[in-house]
């Protein structure tokens, strides 16, 4: 302490601390006051760190604020005010998208007003400063939704939109045009059934090239669930009211059962933790070397856990922080624990085509644990139709997804056939 005392005296003067003490109140006013403002400026700052942005994105969230997604109809290169509480994200902090390119887009909007298609865009943007690579990045991004929300249907557009804008730029380059003498842009064509992405492929999309999960979240699939698969939620854990007196670190520990998406991996020597987060608020979980061996797989970015373990206070970082005993995969939780999957049919729907789609999806499923139900509810009549064991399905997000997508809406059930649990859950 000594030599601390010793260096203050000369190491920061007055003349810095005058100057941060002004630079700190202005700030601070700016974010109290304008606070779109001033967190699009600082994400503009820091636009090419992936890592601060997602934590800037958070505290925007903290702060109230809407950030949009990307939009190659409104977006500039950097994070703009939308309104007094919305931010419009930034095409610049799109990975693989550079400034060049972002310039082209934004002077031809700008010249002949938004673009109208994937292909419109396609045919009038310079496709030498914009090349497919950029174009694969806005799509998977969301950046290209405003153009067509189905991305996957984008992508597989793509390649043809591009062909028919270079064809265009080589005969506006030799002098050549069209009869009328006017450039148009083709129309869409439609190729029979347009792809889609699952709701996991399309947020894994968005992570890569945004680096992080903007409209949507992975847990959001198992969240009415959570209580049957988990118990409590991180925001309640990270909540609890902070310790009596000091030295309570170490203190009596709960007991706790949560889950969540892997945020991150720490390691600092032999010791690794994992930040958690479940849209509700996020805690770290400490990991001991046997754990490490025993759970590596797991122990991965982008996985969803189900934790077991001992809630502790930890004075260092001021915050609750889990010990744990297990880790699983939530995934493998919900198909040991599903009893019965509800397979709502949609009014109206009748032929051969939707029941060969059912045959298909629960067919390459067969061989688990889990009952299937088909409930179909008309204007005349309404029945529910109980498959046999032979039918048993396991149940992955995959099955549920495609199902959401092909047939309709579904729910699982967790407690025994005919029990107050499955009724809730039905």
């Amino acid at each position: 302490f000594d030599l601390m005392e010793k260096f203050a005296g000369y190491g920061f003067n007055k003349s810095h601390s005058a100057a941060y003490a002004l630079l700190s109140y202005q700030t601070a006013y700016l974010k109290a006051h304008y606070p779109a403002d001033f967190m699009a400026a600082v994400l503009s700052a820091d636009m090419d760190r992936t890592d601060k942005i997602v934590t800037l994105i958070d505290d925007c969230r903290q702060l109230g604020l809407t950030v949009n997604p990307p939009d190659v109809n409104a977006s500039g290169h950097a994070f703009a005010v939308a309104d007094a509480r919305t931010i419009r994200y930034g095409l610049g902090a799109v990975k693989g998208v550079g400034e060049a390119a972002v310039q082209a887009i934004v002077e031809e909007r700008a010249a002949r007003g938004p673009f109208a298609s994937l292909e419109d865009m396609c045919h009038r943007i310079d496709l030498t400063r914009v090349n497919r690579r950029v174009l694969e990045a806005l799509i998977r991004s969301g950046s290209c939704d405003v153009l067509g929300n189905n991305r996957a249907a984008l992508m597989e557009r793509l390649a043809v939109a591009m062909q028919a804008g270079e064809q265009a730029a080589e005969g506006a380059a030799s002098g050549q045009g069209d009869i009328f003498g006017v450039a148009v842009a083709p129309e869409p064509v439609a190729r029979g059934p347009e792809p889609t992405w699952t709701e996991r492929e399309r947020l894994a999309a968005e992570r890569e090239t945004l680096g992080l999960y903007l409209t949507g979240h992975p847990i959001a699939g198992f969240e009415r669930d959570l209580p049957r698969l988990a118990g409590a939620r991180l925001g309640e854990l990270a909540g609890e009211p902070r310790p009596a007196g000091e030295g309570q670190s170490w203190g009596a520990a709960k007991l706790v059962s949560t889950a969540g998406l892997v945020l991150e991996v720490r390691r600092r020597g032999n010791r690794l933790s994992l930040l958690l987060d479940d849209r509700s608020g996020r805690i770290e979980v400490a990991v001991n070397e046997e754990q490490q061996q025993r759970y590596r797989d797991l122990l991965v970015p982008d996985q969803l856990l189900r934790v077991e373990g001992k809630l502790r206070f930890d004075e260092f970082s001021d915050a609750w922080r889990i010990h744990a005993n297990s880790l699983q995969s939530l995934e493998q939780v919900r198909e040991r624990a599903a009893q019965r999957l509800f397979i709502e049919w949609p009014a109206g729907v009748a032929g051969a085509q939707p029941l060969q789609a059912l045959q298909e999806l629960l067919g390459s499923a067969r061989g688990g644990g889990c009952g299937v139900v088909l409930r179909y509810v008309g204007s005349t009549a309404r029945c529910s139709l109980m498959f046999g064991d032979d039918w048993k399905v396991r149940l992955t997000t995959d099955l549920l997804e495609q199902l959401q997508r092909r047939i309709g809406a579904v729910r699982v059930a967790y407690g025994p056939p005919g029990g107050s649990d499955s009724a809730a859950q039905a």
